[in-house]
């Protein structure tokens, strides 16, 4: 019998599933951090988490607010400066992944975290880049997930906070001692990878339900499909629910701090 989950549950519950038990992953906040956790408190208990306040091999039983969150601190296995947590971590080449939100992602997988509209006169002021340029630069490999929508998915980002491939798809090219770069984008509605040749993200992989006009009419450039576009697989009870009852610690724990 089929489960009734949500669109978010679904993008998730796939980018859990893209961690393995090997893997040292360099944590955002939001849903890089539900995703991580997830796969930790399932199929990969052994994955090293680490988030950029210095926190390594961070267990929280509830997701930080920030990367300031003391239960980051209080759940790991020791904690170090943020220099050391760049310079010898990330710089040295001992992050495997870097997992990775953003507020606008083009198609070739440059992230804006900085602005919307003109940089002299923005519409809208963002966070900022934080520690995901040197995430994306250093770690071997970048994943990203975030809701898919027109206005996140643009032709061209606003402002490059954080370099997927450039403008051109070849930021890449000849440059030493770099990582591979953005190699998977995990959304609601599909997973997109870049094209080996052209570093354009195309869609491999449709969620349940979901179709190729729901993911045209979600994306602003004319998004191209793999030649065997895969359907996802859906998320499964015991997914489900351990996600489901991390989300209500977090939200009982936070409710209580207020």
């Amino acid at each position: 019998m089929s489960l009734e989950f949500t669109s978010s549950e679904m993008m998730s519950v796939t980018a859990a599933r893209a961690l393995n038990n090997s893997m040292t992953c360099f944590v955002g906040i939001g849903v890089p951090s539900e995703a991580s956790n997830l796969a930790r408190l399932t199929h990969a208990p052994d994955v090293t988490l680490i988030y950029e306040s210095g926190t390594l091999q961070t267990k929280p039983d509830v997701l930080p607010l920030s990367i300031g969150d003391g239960e980051l601190c209080e759940s790991a296995l020791t904690t170090v400066s943020v220099p050391e947590m760049f310079r010898y971590w990330l710089q040295g080449g001992h992050i495997s992944v870097g997992f990775l939100g953003t507020a606008q992602i083009d198609r070739y997988a440059n992230l804006n975290t900085t602005l919307i509209g003109d940089y002299r006169e923005p519409k809208v002021r963002l966070p900022g880049g934080g520690g995901a340029p040197e995430i994306a630069t250093n770690a071997q490999e970048v994943f990203v997930t975030v809701k898919h929508s027109k206005r996140t998915f643009v032709k061209d980002v606003d402002f490059v906070t954080t370099v997927g491939f450039g403008r051109d798809g070849k930021a890449r090219d000849n440059v030493p001692n770099i990582g591979q770069g953005p190699t998977v984008v995990i959304t609601d509605l599909c997973i997109l990878k870049p094209d080996p040749e052209t570093k354009e993200l195309v869609v491999t992989s449709l969620h349940p339900s979901v179709t190729r006009k729901d993911v045209i009419d979600a994306t602003g450039w004319n998004v191209r499909f793999a030649d065997d576009v895969k359907t996802t697989p859906e998320p499964t009870a015991r997914e489900l629910k351990v996600l489901r009852d991390l989300k209500a610690r977090t939200h009982a724990h936070h409710a209580g701090q207020q």
